[in-house]
């Protein structure tokens, strides 16, 4: 009896401790009290009465907060009889005092001792966090007493417990994928973890005792149809287990809410300058920096390429995106009525961050989810990159579009959300629409790591989904397969029998095998819907539910909450057991690539193709600075004959012959005036602006390829020439000069006085140089026209043709006529044509008159260039009548005179042009080049074309294999140490 007092106080004194502990709400598990308070746990409360205890049934009502079942305590027997009535009530006095006495000292002691042992328990669960006062700002610690860091934390532990009932592995939770962690506080957040674990089986087993009743109730439903008090204890079970679940639903929404407030406290402390430390890079972002390389380096994702990711894959319309959006907390991806809005896949990165946004891979803009502007914005960056990722006549491309969301309370897990699946091609899709879609969703999920998320539309029949039959084919036994049931509230609605959806989240009607099945409620169809909106709906629909009332589908199977909680722990599982793997797969590729470098190029060093383009830039600069050291001389010297030949013709047909036709000098000079005057308005400037233009074109293009001996790297030639051309089209000369340069010329060609006798000679032998090359060009059109000669008859046995034998005969008759008169115009008269004519028709040779006026053209051109010569040779002493201005003198030169103007506006004109090539026009086109360079080089298509062959892909190889490699032990580390 003494014990059994003793016992009793010891329980009062330690359930006054429960209910005043500070740190933790609510009670604490039986297994925490004392032995004695609890080997006596309710059986010595002062109202409890001695009496049989009654068999506890499945029927019986109780809490889904009710301790795990308490040891039987065994009572020893009592004897009841007649005791004899003793007079010694003195003793009998000193007696109980005596037990009061040490009744009061013994329930004192125990009550301190149990006090003190609690106390040191439940001082060693609480976490030591003077070890994160660098992490946590000062502020927290000011609200310290008013929010409870227990409960904080709580709500990442239940997403933990509800997966282990899909994982099948108690021990491992999804703490081992979080960013932040100590040893410090793993003992605290294990005994959170245990009494939440406690609470998730005890409502486990009253789900079992409530399916057990229900079952034994269908089944002897003829038999206890008169029991009505049974059926009315089973729907109250129900509903108070309903009402449990509820009730802890509520309980972790509320932790959840105040955890992520906390943590968005704690990781906004850089952005108020609490702390200067440089953050390291979050665990997810790591490895998302991996698969980043990776989908560069290979994008056809072939065997290499074994790391986790989760694959989004369904049917068209079935409710992908808008998991996804739920999952990512905002609605990000851009939506249509019924079309296909995701035509290339999209790699969507989550992290937990102090603040709502997403960025692209390539971009540095943030964009901000908690803003409706920036939320259409970031949907119409993903639609148009969408759109250019598609080339012409394609409905879809497998070119990944790579997105950054971070957020606090975001589970951390990389998704790769893919076209939907269709079963017909309509109208404006290319042809191989469905094909293609497939080979897209096979390249991803025959990646045996790869967890497949398989979303099926839940408003349709079954037998129409097309999705299964592939994710089955892929995922046979369902090892990395999670199935989510979408659109369940229209599911419920218009499905005629409600255990249909039971079969399918149960894994029955459908052949595909899966880890896990979860129901979803992504809104009601509205695109404007909130994300907030659609939690409380979803929410809302599964607490009023009959699938959750009649336990067709279990608590944790519901909610976006609980699939993005069990989605990111079956992601972080995987990549724990395969990247190891991976990263030794790539050690041994990277070996053998640096063995066949070696073998290959043992001299050169491994330039991938961005160092060779720099390499070639550097190349390239230097040959366009040596433009700058090209000697005056030899610019003047290349214009000069560049420019003579672009007008020599213009020159001697059109200013010469027309002015040698004249009868005296005064009307020679007239005639070359006049049309030097209108040749220097209209065509002179502009074709001398041409030919340097071109002069600059060629010694850029010589000095671009030509080979420079043994340091000459063919690898660049294809670069240089792109460079050049690029450079040339993208040049224009300055405007303004050919305005300058007419007046120059204009000025040149009117100065008519030669200084000296030197200059005189100089412009005979420039006048000769140029009419023997016009008789030669006459000789051979002569030739051509008339054919061979008798030599060549008979040395080369070669004939003429029909053609060629009436162009002869015409020829000679001409000849004939020039003889007799030397002085002969230009021009034919028409009766000399038909004489002409008649003379052939005499000798039985038919010709047209247009063939005598083409024979005389050419005929006439050689005897009067011959007769130029003639005439040049008699003007090399001539220079002293030309001081004379030929005063009693036969002999005119004005010819000679004519050729050294022309000479000398050539002389002033390329000096001209020498000047702005070399002051101006290189210069401009070295910056020309430099932007050109410029343009090249983020331009990774253009690199890739024009520097090309076995040497460059080898180096490429290499340096993304070694990026990879380092990347992945970086985050190898990284995950150990937060283990």
């Amino acid at each position: 009896m003494w014990r059994l007092r003793r016992a009793a106080v010891a329980c009062e004194v330690c359930q006054s401790l429960v209910k005043h502990s500070s740190g933790i709400k609510g009670s604490l598990p039986l297994q925490k009290l004392h032995l004695v308070s609890r080997s006596i746990y309710h059986s010595h409360h002062p109202t409890l009465k001695l009496q049989r205890p009654q068999l506890r049934t499945s029927f019986q009502q109780f809490s889904s907060l009710t301790n795990l079942p308490l040891r039987k305590l065994k009572f020893s027997p009592i004897k009841y009889g007649y005791q004899p009535r003793r007079n010694f009530w003195p003793a009998r006095l000193a007696t109980r005092l005596l037990k009061l006495r040490y009744l009061i000292l013994g329930s004192a002691v125990g009550g301190g001792y149990t006090a003190k042992k609690t106390f040191d328990q439940w001082k060693d669960m609480i976490p030591d966090l003077s070890e994160y006062k660098w992490i946590v700002p000062d502020i927290v610690w000011e609200i310290d007493e008013y929010i409870d860091f227990g409960h904080k934390l709580v709500s990442e532990v239940i997403g933990a417990s509800d997966l282990l009932l899909l994982l099948g592995s108690p021990g491992e939770t999804a703490f081992r994928a979080t960013d932040h962690g100590s040893e410090s506080d793993k003992h605290f957040r294990k005994g959170l973890l245990g009494e939440l674990i406690l609470l998730q089986q005890q409502i486990q087993e009253h789900e079992e005792e409530a399916r057990r009743a229900a079952g034994q109730y269908s089944t002897s439903y003829a038999q206890q149809k008169r029991k009505v008090s049974d059926k009315e204890k089973i729907d109250q079970l129900q509903e108070e287990l309903l009402h449990t679940q509820l009730k802890y639903q509520r309980i972790l929404e509320r932790l959840e809410k105040e955890n992520k407030e906390l943590r968005k406290l704690v990781l906004q402390k850089d952005d108020k300058g609490i702390h200067h430390r440089k953050l390291k890079k979050s665990l997810i972002d790591m490895y998302s920096e991996v698969l980043d390389v990776l989908s560069d380096y290979d994008a056809s994702y072939n065997t290499q390429d074994h790391l986790p990711r989760v694959v989004v894959v369904g049917d068209q319309s079935a409710g992908k995106t808008s998991v996804l959006e739920m999952i990512a907390q905002a609605r990000i991806f851009p939506r249509g009525s019924g079309e296909m809005m995701t035509r290339s896949p999209v790699k969507v990165t989550l992290s937990e961050g102090p603040h709502h946004v997403a960025l692209f891979k390539d971009s540095s803009r943030e964009f901000d989810l908690t803003k409706e502007e920036d939320l259409a914005a970031l949907r119409h960056e993903i639609e148009l990159r969408m759109r250019k990722n598609v080339k012409e006549g394609c409905t879809v491309s497998p070119e990944t579009i790579s997105l950054n969301v971070k957020g606090p309370g975001l589970q951390r897990m990389v998704l790769v959300d893919l076209p939907g699946v269709i079963n017909t091609v309509t109208s404006g899709m290319a042809p191989d629409t469905k094909e293609t879609i497939f080979s897209i969703s096979k390249a991803y999920m025959q990646n045996p790591n790869a967890i497949i998320l398989c979303i099926q539309d839940g408003s349709v029949d079954a037998e129409r989904s097309i999705v299964t039959d592939l994710v089955s084919q892929m995922d046979p036994h369902g090892r990395r397969t999670i199935f989510v049931l979408t659109k369940v509230d229209l599911a419920e609605k218009n499905v005629a029998s409600p255990s249909r959806i039971q079969q399918i989240i149960e894994g029955k009607l459908f052949p595909m095998k899966a880890l896990g099945y979860f129901a979803v409620v992504t809104g009601k169809g509205n695109s404007s819907e909130s994300i907030e909106a659609i939690r409380e709906y979803e929410e809302e629909f599964f607490q009023n539910s009959k699938l959750l009332k009649t336990s067709m589908l279990k608590a944790h199977q519901v909610t976006t909450r609980n699939l993005s909680l069990a989605v990111s722990d079956c992601f972080w599982k995987m990549v724990r057991e395969s990247v190891e793997q991976q990263a030794d797969s790539f050690k041994a590729t990277r070996f053998n690539l640096e063995t066949e470098w070696k073998n290959n190029y043992p001299r050169l060093r491994e330039l991938d193709r961005n160092e060779l383009f720099e390499k070639a830039k550097n190349e390239i600069l230097d040959e366009v600075i040596s433009l700058s050291q090209v000697t005056p001389k030899h610019w003047e010297e290349i214009l000069q004959q560049s420019l003579w030949e672009r007008v020599s013709t213009h020159v001697i047909e059109n200013i010469y012959l027309p002015a040698a036709q004249t009868m005296n000098s005064g009307t020679f000079n007239t005639t070359v005036d006049i049309k030097l005057k209108q040749w220097t308005d209209k065509q002179l400037p502009n074709k001398a602006v041409e030919v340097a233009w071109e002069t600059l074109q060629e010694e850029f293009s010589r000095f671009m390829t030509e080979p420079k001996g043994k340091e000459h790297d063919d690898i660049f030639d294809k670069l240089k020439e792109a460079v050049k051309e690029e450079s040339i089209k993208r040049h224009k000369w300055n405007d303004f000069a050919e305005d300058s340069l007419r007046v120059i010329q204009h000025n040149a060609l009117e100065d008519r006085s030669i200084s000296d006798k030197q200059q005189w000679d100089a412009a005979i032998y420039f006048m000769e140089e140029a009419l023997q090359a016009r008789l030669k060009d006459t000789e051979n059109a002569i030739e051509n026209m008339v054919g061979p000669d008798w030599k060549k008859r008979w040395l080369y046995w070669k004939n003429r043709t029909q053609e060629q034998c009436v162009h002869n005969e015409t020829k000679n008759e001409l000849e004939k006529m020039l003889k007799c008169n030397e002085e002969h115009p230009a021009y034919l008269a028409s009766d000399e044509i038909t004489t002409v004519r008649k003379n052939l028709e005499s000798r039985g040779v038919e010709v047209d008159p247009s063939l005598i006026k083409d024979t005389w053209h050419q005929v006439y051109r050689r005897h009067f260039l011959k007769t130029a010569l003639n005439h040049c040779n008699l003007c090399r002493r001539g220079f002293y009548y030309y001081q004379r201005h030929f005063v009693d003198s036969e002999l005119e030169c004005n010819d000679v005179v004519l050729f050294w103007r022309i000479q000398r506006m050539l002389a002033i004109t390329a000096n001209t042009l020498r000047q702005q090539l070399t002051n101006t026009e290189v210069r401009r086109l070295e910056k020309n080049v430099k932007e050109v360079l410029e343009d090249f080089a983020e331009d990774s298509e253009k690199k890739i074309k024009l520097l090309t062959g076995k040497r460059v892909q080898l180096a490429e190889d290499l340096k993304k294999v070694r990026e990879i490699q380092e990347k992945l032990d970086a985050f190898i580390e990284a995950l150990h140490q937060e283990k």
